[in-house]
């Protein structure tokens, strides 16, 4: 799909790229190809993702369905996701499985003048989507992953998942949708369209609508350059003040240490869902610590972002040492987590003072 050019009729300097997603979300959606409702114009052909969803040095290339939208969206928009991670400093072992992260709501707000709250889904959702596109605005909704041809190596058309994506286009007649969902932008239509809304056969009662928000973009102004370094500091400085009042690593080696043995002895899913829910989440939520820490503190910031690298690495370990499913003593690696807790959250500390 051909991107929207605003302003192409108008004799002067070529338009800062930048500026196009910004203007697109100010002045509402265009329809780029007729039936085609877009958000900002964005092709899966030509999308890059943010450099903390490119494969490379990054151990955690996807964190959890709904930080990763909200990075690409942002990213997509023209805003640096980074700028919005301050509050996963607040994680915390939650008794049986670690904070599941976003980007704080009210950080988005006082950042880029981005607004999300519940909306109801009281008509057929391809149409509220549309709408709300048409006027400048998008959708985040829970789709199941069975419809969702990017999950191809996991989920597609083998499991029912419900998982978060963003809207960017819709084309109703024709049946497709572009969505935001975890490390990109993707495509779908045809059988997966009708599946995803479940457009075929008469409605299940039983089936409950999907949880539903819409994300504005006129909320406020929306911060660059030092502003936006300046208050970024300042809400991670917040953030920082409300971490854990314990080391939250060693209450989680005292669970994993109880869970050990009926984990061991459980069925493969049962290790995955584990899994993903404490070493996997926290893993990955200290990685993007750190790349917001070498973003936002430059040199200040290298015990940080150093301290993170050992919970990625130790988190990995964990994992695989979980997944071989043999005995072994996890007091090792929770004394070097608990270790690099404390180091990670004294250079915030010692940072931002």
């Amino acid at each position: 799909m051909p991107g929207l050019r605003p302003g192409a009729d108008r004799a002067g300097a070529p338009e800062d790229p930048r500026a196009r997603p910004r203007r697109l979300a100010r002045r509402g959606a265009r329809r780029a190809v007729a039936g085609l409702i877009a958000l900002l114009g964005a092709d899966p052909a030509t999308h890059r993702p943010h450099p903390v969803h490119v494969a490379g040095d990054r151990t955690y290339v996807e964190t959890n369905c709904y930080a990763d939208v909200l990075i690409e969206l942002l990213h997509a928009h023209g805003d640096e996701p980074l700028a919005a991670l301050g509050s996963l400093v607040r994680m915390d072992f939650e008794g049986d499985q670690w904070t599941f992260f976003k980007p704080a709501p009210a950080d988005l707000e006082r950042l880029f003048g981005i607004d999300i709250h519940e909306m109801q889904p009281y008509r057929p959702l391809p149409g509220q989507i549309a709408g709300q596109l048409a006027a400048g605005r998008t959708i985040l909704v829970e789709l199941d992953a069975w419809h969702l041809p990017d999950t191809a190596a996991t989920s597609y058309h083998r499991e029912h998942v419900k998982t978060s994506v963003a809207v960017e286009a819709i084309d109703a007649e024709a049946e497709v949708l572009r969505y935001f969902h975890n490390a990109g932008l993707h495509e779908l239509s045809g059988a997966d369209y009708r599946g995803v809304f479940r457009l075929d056969g008469p409605a299940d009662p039983a089936i409950l609508p999907p949880y539903t928000e819409i994300v504005r973009f006129d909320a406020g102004p929306r911060l660059e350059g030092d502003a936006l370094r300046a208050r970024a500091r300042e809400l991670l400085a917040g953030h920082l003040a409300l971490r854990p009042a314990t080391n939250p690593f060693e209450r989680f080696g005292a669970a994993l240490a109880a869970d050990l043995p009926a984990l061991l002895a459980g069925a493969p899913e049962d290790y995955h869902a584990y899994a993903f829910a404490t070493v996997r989440m926290v893993g990955s939520g200290f990685e993007l610590i750190g790349a917001q820490a070498d973003w936002l503190l430059g040199p200040e910031g290298a015990p940080v972002a150093d301290a993170a690298a050992r919970i990625v690495a130790a988190t990995k370990l964990l994992s695989l040492k979980l997944a071989r499913r043999r005995a072994f003593d996890p007091g090792p690696v929770i004394a070097e987590l608990a270790d690099a807790w404390e180091q990670a959250t004294g250079g915030l500390h010692a940072a931002l003072a």
